[in-house]
């Protein structure tokens, strides 16, 4: 478990102020908010690689301190895998992953080493210097290096930008395995709204400096407090009604009873759905998903 307390992290000006925060084990938590909002921040402050202006950090009861009150900044416990990587980069990929577990035995290095070479898909190029991997490759390598580790912590800030979405959900589906037999926290960073949706418990937006929302992926999904919270988590539709602004997801429909007029402009074939745009009678844009072309809708009902 970790505790946030009044924490305020401050540079130039201050980029976190009053957080106060508490992290289960045996959950993964999910990070949302606007470019600079102090989502990297708040990280690398649990990680205990940044210095607070006031309050504290608690993991398993302990304080955590930053660089100034430790000599060594950083937890072994507490991993953190940010678009940094920290790789020992004239080493090869193997030595990357292997000299995070040297306290092994031989035999249980090379099983570890090449389980997580394999889970990343970095296992045929594992004699190839760490200097000359792509972006993405290096991104992977930092994953499999942080979860050698074996922490109870693990830190996860933007980790797959750089990945297709097969790998992202193969390394996603093993890490909420590992969570659960390992009883670990894992907090995600993260632009992607389906990402976050698909795999956090909980979720926590930040917004000027300041935690604004802390609840399930599924209420703040579908369930926004505002329209810039929402885009957070995914597309969302907005139309006036009633001389009401209404926020849905482009799910939230139904063609049973329909009541409200909509014109069909378009669809796009994405493989796994259509993406179907219409217009209202008042010239408002929405999405609709579905399994088919949708031109031939023209009312639906609002499921809000």
């Amino acid at each position: 478990m970790i505790d946030v307390s009044d924490l305020t992290v401050k540079f130039d000006s201050s980029v976190l102020e009053d957080i106060n925060l508490t992290f289960k084990s045996n959950s993964i938590y999910g990070v949302i908010g606007k470019s600079g909002s102090g989502k990297t921040t708040l990280l690398k402050a649990i990680a205990g690689l940044v210095d607070f202006e006031n309050g504290e950090i608690r993991f398993e009861g302990k304080l955590i301190f930053g660089p100034k009150d430790k000599l060594i900044p950083g937890y072994d416990e507490i991993q953190l895998v940010n678009q940094d990587f920290g790789l020992e980069l004239h080493h090869t990929v193997y030595e990357n992953v292997k000299e995070k577990i040297l306290s092994r035995n031989k035999d249980l290095q090379v099983e570890l080493v090449d389980e997580f070479l394999e889970l990343v898909e970095l296992d045929s190029i594992k004699n190839r210097q760490a200097r000359v991997l792509s972006g993405g490759e290096q991104q992977r390598l930092s994953i499999a290096r942080a979860l050698a580790c074996e922490p109870k912590v693990l830190l996860l800030d933007e980790p797959f930008v750089h990945l297709d979405q097969r790998l992202r959900w193969k390394i996603l589906n093993y890490l909420n395995e590992v969570m659960k037999s390992r009883q670990m926290l894992i907090v995600l960073v993260s632009h992607d709204g389906a990402e976050i949706m698909g795999f956090a418990d909980r979720v926590i937006h930040i917004e000027d400096k300041k935690v604004v929302r802390e609840d399930s992926a599924e209420n703040v999904y579908y369930f926004p407090e505002s329209k810039s919270q929402a885009e957070l988590m995914g597309e969302v539709n907005e139309i006036q009604l009633e001389n009401k602004a209404l926020l849905f997801r482009p799910n939230e429909y139904s063609l049973e009873n329909p009541n409200f007029n909509v014109n069909f402009d378009s669809s796009v074939d994405i493989g796994v759905t259509f993406l179907n745009y219409f217009y209202t009678d008042n010239g408002e844009r929405i999405l609709l998903t579905g399994q088919k072309e949708m031109s031939t809708i023209f009312k639906i009902r609002i499921t809000k």
